[in-house]
């Protein structure tokens, strides 16, 4: 008798289906670091002659790479099983599951933001609703099941802690950034606070599980091993929440107007300051830290990997925060800081752009881990 396992579909060694077979969920962040780019770049303050074009273009691209993505793993689950079960049960690699739903939420952003101007209001709506909602749903679930394998399924040891561990968390916190962008397209009343409202408990999901996580990545970089070089460049990951916090609580007072009745509407723009203020300073300390670790390790010889993309959407985010509390300070250094943050956020990019190009043209990128 033949099993279905068995019946499946097998890729041949040298087709494509067997060139993506070690293609993992960690390729969603070069989905998310492309789309930053749009959101960050039309959030800030300055008017500059074409960036909102470039911006434009960056979106269209991080369509065209989700698209991609999406069906080419689509394509591993239904040819690569083995390999794709092998992820959820590696403590190393499950965490990246959170990427996925942090793709479909950051270019649903920017299809509202600056897709609107290529494909109509209407249409970018209607996109960003339906990758709004997958992209929630899916962070959701990953912030249980991911944290639910590494208790009962994962073998970790102390010394294993990893800023990974903050993907899964960190997916809820940016659908409650994003998901203010869709208030006003709701009908009045009941509609707009319950997904304004959906959001903030979001927003409270993320910040206490990244709470509970930090301690433990913190603890493992003071007193295990110095982390593998390939891996350094994760600890930027740890300016996500940071920065997507500052950036949802300043969405929030932007969408509480008119929305939800006093006090609420005026608290939550005080909130936006009394949290985002100290939330942005600490970022700008782990910054430097992560920042003197990278320098630390690449004078060690730290080669390029698919890590060097957690260099640009946790920045994105400290734009867009900053850029926020530019706006509801009238503190002309959080513009100015924001400014800064994005010329480092497009430098980033273009390099790991450029050399995750140049891995993919020679398979290097898509061989089997050594």
């Amino acid at each position: 008798m033949v099993t279905a396992a068995h019946s499946r579909p097998r890729a041949h060694p040298g087709t494509p289906l067997a060139a993506i077979r070690h293609l993992g969920p960690n390729w969603y962040a070069s989905v998310m670091g492309t789309a930053i780019i749009a959101n960050a770049g039309v959030a800030l303050p300055y008017d500059i002659p074409g960036l909102r074009t470039a911006c434009a273009a960056v979106w269209a691209l991080s369509l065209l790479m989700l698209t991609a993505l999406l069906l080419a793993r689509a394509a591993h689950w239904a040819h690569h099983r083995d390999q794709a079960r092998a992820h959820l049960l590696d403590p190393a690699m499950a965490p990246f599951y959170g990427c996925l739903s942090m793709a479909l939420l950051a270019v649903g952003g920017a299809t509202v933001l600056v897709g609107r101007d290529w494909i109509g209001l209407d249409a970018a709506v209607a996109l960003d609703t339906v990758l709004f909602t997958a992209g929630t749903a899916i962070g959701l679930a990953a912030a249980v099941a991911i944290p639910y394998l590494m208790v009962v399924r994962h073998k970790i040891a102390a010394d294993q802690a990893s800023p990974v561990w903050l993907l899964p968390v960190v997916a809820p916190m940016v659908a409650a950034a994003l998901g203010p962008l869709l208030v006003p397209h709701l009908p009045a009343g009941q509609a707009q606070r319950t997904l304004l409202y959906a959001c903030f408990a979001m927003f409270g999901i993320s910040l206490l599980a990244t709470l509970v996580m930090l301690p433990l990545i913190f603890a493992r970089l003071v007193t295990g091993p110095p982390l593998p070089l390939a891996l350094t460049p994760t600890v930027f990951l740890v300016l996500g929440p940071l920065g997507q916090s500052t950036t949802a609580v300043n969405k929030f007072a932007d969408a509480a107007k008119g929305v939800l009745p006093a006090p609420y509407d005026q608290g939550f723009a005080v909130f936006a300051v009394l949290y985002g203020v100290p939330v942005l300073g600490f970022a700008l300390m782990w910054l430097a830290l992560a920042t003197a670790m990278v320098v630390r390790a690449r004078r060690a010889g730290m080669g390029f990997a698919m890590t060097w993309w957690a260099f640009t959407f946790p920045v994105g985010t400290c734009v867009t925060g900053a850029a926020g509390l530019g706006a509801h300070t009238g503190i002309a250094a959080y513009d100015w800081l924001a400014a800064a943050l994005f010329a480092v956020l497009v430098t980033a990019w273009s390099v790991a752009l450029v050399r995750t190009a140049r891995g993919l043209l020679s398979g290097r990128l898509l061989a089997a881990p050594r």
